[in-house]
């Protein structure tokens, strides 16, 4: 009888434990600290990404723009979206995605700093 009576009190309290609003805690820490998603990945990719949507290329840029200009971290920014491919003599960029070809890497900032900033701004959803 003791038995039953011990691993009934096991299971209610278990039970009881996993239904708490707040996680177990241990002095002022939750026992089980748990990292949130995506925390070194979102670092590296533009804001307007890390919301979960899908987004177009243009807003994706035009995230980058909120960076401080001139900054390696604005030139990753946009790196991450498009991919540098760079070739010993490119041709003047006719397009956003053109600015990857730049080898230096100025010169990719201002080629994707003169694009995002023509890219009609988009309503934010």
């Amino acid at each position: 009888m003791r038995m039953i009576l011990a691993v009934a009190a096991v299971l209610y309290s278990a039970s009881a434990f996993a239904q708490a609003d707040k996680p177990p805690m241990v002095g002022d820490k939750p026992l089980m600290q748990v990292k949130p998603k995506g925390t070194k990945e979102a670092a590296a990719k533009p804001a307007a990404a890390a919301k979960g949507k899908p987004q177009s290329i243009a807003s994706r840029l035009q995230a980058c723009l909120e960076i401080d200009d001139g900054t390696k971290d604005r030139l990753n920014c946009y790196d991450a979206v498009i991919p540098p491919a760079p070739k010993p003599k490119p041709a003047k960029a006719k397009g956003y995605a053109d600015c990857r070809f730049f080898k230096e890497e100025d010169e990719r900032l201002a080629c994707f700093n003169g694009f995002a900033e023509s890219i009609p701004k988009l309503p934010k959803t």
